[in-house]
């Protein structure tokens, strides 16, 4: 099992490109430092095809060594190569992401990518800047209606969603118990990462009011995100699916 020091980390994320794992050494360890009360966001992407990785998140017990003393905070375990993701608000402190081979579910070498931020809460600033396709839509024909729920524990849903020519769609979030925010990106270069003048719109109404996002008609691939701003609170995400007369 290796371990890799990822020192203090922020709101620019930390990227580790085409690591791997094997029948021989099936972990590998990141460990990092978050200074105050943060929203940790972890991405484990581009997961090779036919094989399988989880993520787990550990808060070390004080002695900086990963070990059975650390307490499990959080793990998403998707099946096949889909995308993992975790979004916590956590408190200052060291902390281990583990990533793993899932043996029955891999075949050879495991490949992939993660990326981690630590960003602000309570903040229209706030949002997660990792674009992992937790939720993933294809490519949108009609209307759709998702329902989830955001708080401490998972502070951001993402959704990933395509529009083909002709089509637009308008994006309400409603039934909102507590304040959430969307916002809208483009991944213009595929980093999966939210990049300076990749986010095309947002919606950061204060309290349980809805958000919208409208007339988003230019084809391409999108992410929507969900964002938790203050307490827990289920939701509804409507995706109102139009034509247009113009590609």
């Amino acid at each position: 099992m290796a371990t890799f020091n990822l020192g203090s980390i922020g709101t620019t994320p930390v990227v580790r490109n085409n690591f791997s794992l094997t029948t021989s050494d099936p972990t590998d360890v990141f460990k990092f430092q978050i200074s105050g009360t943060k929203n940790i966001n972890l991405s484990l992407t581009d997961i090779s095809t036919g094989d399988d990785a989880e993520l787990f998140l550990f808060r070390d017990n004080g002695n900086g060594i990963f070990d059975s003393g650390d307490q499990l905070v959080d793990f998403s375990t998707n099946s096949s190569n889909r995308d993992e993701s975790l979004n916590n608000r956590e408190s200052t402190g060291t902390y281990f992401a583990q990533v793993r081979r899932f043996a029955p579910g891999s075949s050879g070498t495991v490949t992939y990518d993660l990326s981690v931020s630590a960003t602000t809460p309570n903040s229209t600033a706030g949002f997660s800047n990792l674009l992992p396709k937790e939720f993933d839509l294809g490519n949108l024909s009609g209307d759709v209606t998702r329902s989830s729920l955001i708080n401490d524990s998972d502070t951001t849903d993402t959704y990933h969603f395509s529009l083909g020519f002709f089509e637009g769609v308008n994006i309400r979030l409603s039934g909102l118990l507590a304040d959430a925010d969307i916002r809208l990106v483009q991944d213009s270069n595929n980093n999966r990462i939210v990049d300076a003048g990749e986010e095309i719109a947002r919606s950061t109404n204060g309290g349980t009011a809805a958000d919208l996002i409208s007339n988003i008609n230019l084809s391409g691939d999108y992410f929507l995100q969900v964002q938790q701003f203050s307490g827990n609170t289920g939701y509804s995400l409507n995706f109102d699916h139009f034509t247009t007369t113009f590609a």
